[in-house]
């Protein structure tokens, strides 16, 4: 096989899933459905909640900080749902195969506002931002298990999600403290 045929090939196996995920959400997934709604709300309230929370002296700080979060979270669900790890039966864009929600919203909102905290109250970020790992992982994830909105497959576990929690935290946290150095560094010249 050639690069050009088994790219070829990939090409229109990735048009099929979107064909199929685009009809999945007709049926299953749409905007008449209870979970479809969650979804929206998991999506728009953490949002709302930022615009009125996020400390705005920081608010650059907080948000490098979330974006990060959202990146190796993004990264992380992406691993996962494509290697058949853990699925989101719901959902509210038909062609992402991760929780749009979750990813863009939710979780980088919660670990944005706590780190924010830990800032303002000189607190320890690594032993709260673990305490809302393990909460995501441990109480959030299973209640999303019951709802039926979130899927283990295979050797997955709570645990392991508890893990990669931790090291999108702690990636989070030392790409963070990395610029807010240099910056510092720029600014004693």
């Amino acid at each position: 096989m050639t690069q050009d045929t088994a790219l070829e090939k990939l090409r229109e196996l990735k048009k099929t899933f979107t064909n199929e995920s685009f009809d999945y959400w007709g049926h299953f997934s749409n905007a008449g459905t209870w979970q479809f709604w969650v979804n929206i709300a998991f999506l728009v309230l953490p949002l709302i909640a930022l615009y009125f929370l996020i400390d705005k002296k920081k608010a650059l700080l907080i948000g490098f900080f979330g974006f990060n979060v959202h990146v190796w979270f993004t990264n992380i669900d992406q691993f996962g749902v494509l290697r058949g790890l853990w699925n989101y039966p719901y959902y509210v864009i038909p062609f992402t195969p991760v929780s749009f929600v979750l990813d863009v919203s939710l979780v980088p909102v919660v670990y944005m506002l706590v780190y924010q905290w830990t800032i303002n109250n000189n607190k320890n970020r690594y032993l709260y931002l673990t305490l809302v790992s393990a909460f995501l992982a441990f109480i959030f994830k299973p209640i999303l298990t019951w709802l039926d909105l979130f899927r283990m497959y295979e050797w997955m576990n709570f645990v392991y999600l508890f893990c990669g929690y931790l090291i999108l935290m702690l990636i989070s946290i030392w790409i963070t403290a990395f610029f807010l150095h240099l910056q510092k560094s720029v600014a004693q010249r």
